[in-house]
């Protein structure tokens, strides 16, 4: 599958403008964080691509989490991707369908994904509500306030440390890939 076909999917399943953003945002920040472990650009696309399709389900579970990854795999299961993408998938919501998360792959779309939230979250309380005005030693900061975007999982996305990334270099690669779109509009 390639970045033009899982656009086209990723638009026919999510209508929600915010979950497209979302889903742009994850493949921006996978994106980056293959080519951040040396896995090359064709890895990177693969990444990107997983970051774009992983929550095709989203507006279907909405109300049904415990299947949210699982039928996004089961949407997908034709579609060209391998087993294992598909499993990483699924296991971006391991807590919920009774899975582990078990390679690097499974760590990188879980805490690919959910920093997307706390980036986005920090964005809108700067002045200019730019991903590219964030610190990434204050996204780090206000992970400790668990008030601010209280529904992102911090644990989550401090499973970048088993990709061997510090958590400090995994934001900043974070911050860059988002505000990387902003540069795209």
């Amino acid at each position: 599958m390639d970045r033009n076909q899982a656009l086209a999917l990723m638009e026919k399943h999510l209508e929600s403008e915010a979950l497209r953003r979302h889903s742009l945002a994850s493949e921006a920040v996978l994106r980056a964080l293959a080519l951040r472990l040396g896995k090359g650009a064709e890895e990177a696309e693969r990444w990107g691509i997983l970051g774009l399709l992983h929550d095709l389900d989203y507006q279907e579970t909405e109300n049904s989490p415990e299947r949210h990854g699982r039928r996004t795999a089961e949407l997908l299961a034709d579609s060209g991707l391998a087993p294992e993408e598909l499993e990483a998938i699924a296991r971006h919501n391991a807590e919920m369908l009774g899975l582990t998360r078990e390679t690097e792959l499974d760590l990188a779309v879980t805490c690919g994904e959910v920093v997307t939230g706390l980036i986005s979250a920090a964005a809108l309380v700067q002045p200019d509500r730019k991903v590219a005005s964030v610190k990434p030693s204050s996204a780090v900061r206000k992970m400790k306030d668990k008030g601010f975007a209280r529904s992102v999982n911090r644990g989550h996305i401090k499973l970048c440390e088993q990709l061997g990334l510090p958590l400090l270099d995994f934001m900043t690669l974070a911050v860059e890939a988002m505000g990387g779109l902003e540069n795209e509009n």
